[in-house]
């Protein structure tokens, strides 16, 4: 009886290490700290949405959504980021809207993630996304950016912005 008692101690001991031990990701689960970061390259394709005036990106592994655009008239590859007030460009992309770079004025600053940063504030004609195009967006030019960012000043002109389930949804 006591042997019996014994092997289902050990038994559930073990499940419950091993259980502990899966929740906290293993030695074969693959650490996050050692997961390299995906290159912001690919630009999302919309998925086709049931809804009219409806278009739904999906995210990266990282949970980014990268998304091609018209500024101008020029193609912009954007990470949108609700956390950026204005829409940003990049100076190469600035420079494909339209913007002459040595006609810029960076005569504002802001704060950013990465620090205090020197913009150029500038009026875009008009962002297209598909049939989506919302005209006279506020927006800057900010100095070394990597990516063009499509922030709050495009996102807040649009009926509704979510992201459920790795896929942003935006309506107008």
């Amino acid at each position: 009886m006591i042997g019996w008692a014994l092997r289902w101690v050990l038994l559930w001991c073990g499940a419950t290490l091993l259980l502990i031990t899966a929740m906290n990701g293993g030695p074969w689960l693959p650490s996050l700290d050692k997961i390299k970061p995906e290159r912001l390259t690919t630009p999302a394709e919309p998925i086709r949405a049931p809804i009219s005036n409806t278009l739904i990106y999906p995210a990266d592994s990282r949970g980014h959504v990268v998304l091609e655009a018209i500024v101008n008239g020029a193609s912009v590859r954007f990470l949108v980021d609700t956390g950026a007030s204005l829409v940003s460009l990049t100076s190469k992309d600035a420079r494909a809207a339209g913007f002459n770079p040595r006609q810029l004025s960076f005569i504002e600053r802001a704060s950013t993630a990465n620090g205090e940063v020197r913009i150029a504030p500038i009026r875009l004609r008009e962002i297209r996304l598909g049939q989506l195009a919302i005209a006279d967006v506020p927006a800057a030019v900010i100095e070394n950016l990597k990516i063009s960012l499509l922030g709050m000043s495009f996102l807040t002109r649009l009926r509704s912005c979510e992201m459920r389930d790795g896929k942003l949804t935006i309506s107008w």
